[in-house]
């Protein structure tokens, strides 16, 4: 209930927080002896509030939305057959984090890391015409925005930090998250990973070193909310409107002199006014075709996605999800995820007229 329906509802006759907190529990109860025994409907209402939460968590090991689908469906199946041994000692989303966690280990240590082109090699001085897909390398993948987030949880799942930890081996990328997001103890941890306070104390020493070492400050939470919301649209749209218009001193105007901008599956990618804006004006601002845009969150970032109409065609179809990091009011970097494959997540259609 919202801020405004507590005072309309003050001397209302219904339960005060304390009572709806034991009925809740209650509830909790009955649901969990209710799935011990079998009933899986039970289960589903157990599991479902926490989904959303526990599929980021995925993410975050995995960097990928697909790979942490899997997994997710993977470690629920986990639970479901492993529920009578649940004892109880704490509580079940701990416990449903721990079974994500052991499973995204296994995914982890099967698949290897997920990376972006600036992890595969120098970046290009010019334009590279006809550049093909690396079919051979996993990419990080966007991350759809979750509605109601919390500020941490956006932080916590911002490209930089998703992709730093991508750097990290398995077991100290899932204390990291464990400790720093989920705020396990490293003794739970321990329990966790099967190993000892110690060696999880250790990993978590090596682990912040690499990542602080790769993640920007201010984080991309706190660049919006210092430009505000009225500059943000005006960056966004004016990104947008300068591809749709082919303008190039438009672009100009809105990037870093240190912009980066990386399309993966392609593994070029450039660093620079100079590079950025060559490779700007020979590929998406001429010879692309028609661009449209729709503004979306992604990463907890603003993004745009980009449709593209070849001269032959006759309606726009899903090209890229475009991930716009600003420092500042300017653009930083542009991470363009090229594929029609991500725009379900974000609820997208696959063509527009």
């Amino acid at each position: 209930m919202s801020l405004l329906g507590n005072l309309l509802c003050t001397g209302c006759d219904r339960p005060g927080r304390a009572e709806s907190s034991v009925m809740g529990d209650l509830l909790h109860s009955d649901d969990l002896a209710r799935a011990r025994d079998g009933d899986d409907t039970a289960f589903t209402r157990l599991v479902e509030p926490l989904r959303r939460e526990l599929h980021a968590h995925c993410y975050r090991m995995l960097g990928s939305t697909h790979d942490a689908e899997d997994a997710l469906q993977d470690a629920l199946v986990r639970a479901w057959r492993g529920l009578p041994g649940f004892t109880g000692r704490g509580t079940l989303r701990s416990w449903l984090y721990t079974v994500a966690t052991r499973t995204c280990l296994d995914t982890a240590r099967s698949r290897g890391r997920r990376a972006l082109p600036v992890d595969l090699g120098p970046s290009s001085t010019h334009a590279v015409l006809g550049d093909t897909p690396l079919t051979d390398v996993a990419w990080l993948e966007p991350f759809a925005e979750q509605p109601g987030a919390a500020y941490e949880q956006r932080e916590t799942v911002e490209l930089a930090f998703v992709a730093a930890v991508q750097h990290l081996p398995a077991n100290q990328r899932a204390a990291l998250l464990l400790f720093e997001v989920l705020g396990f103890s490293a003794a739970e941890i321990a329990e966790v990973m099967d190993t000892s306070t110690a060696s999880v104390n250790s990993a978590l020493q090596r682990a912040r070193r690499v990542v602080a070492e790769r993640v920007p400050v201010p984080s991309q939470q706190r660049t919006l909310r210092m430009i505000g919301d009225a500059r943000l649209r005006e960056v966004v749209t004016g990104y947008a409107t300068a591809l749709e218009r082919g303008d190039a001193e438009a672009l100009v105007a809105l990037l870093t002199e240190d912009v980066t901008w990386s399309m993966p599956p392609l593994p070029h990618w450039y660093r620079g006014l100079d590079a950025v804006v060559d490779f700007a004006t020979r590929v998406p601002l001429s010879t692309c075709g028609s661009w449209r845009h729709v503004p979306v969150t992604a990463n907890g970032q603003a993004a745009v996605a980009a449709y593209l109409r070849g001269d032959t065609a006759v309606e726009h179809t899903a090209w890229a999800i475009n991930v716009l990091t600003l420092r500042g009011d300017r653009i930083a970097e542009v991470t363009s995820f090229i594929g029609a494959a991500h725009f379900a997540a974000f609820g997208l259609p696959t063509a527009l007229p």
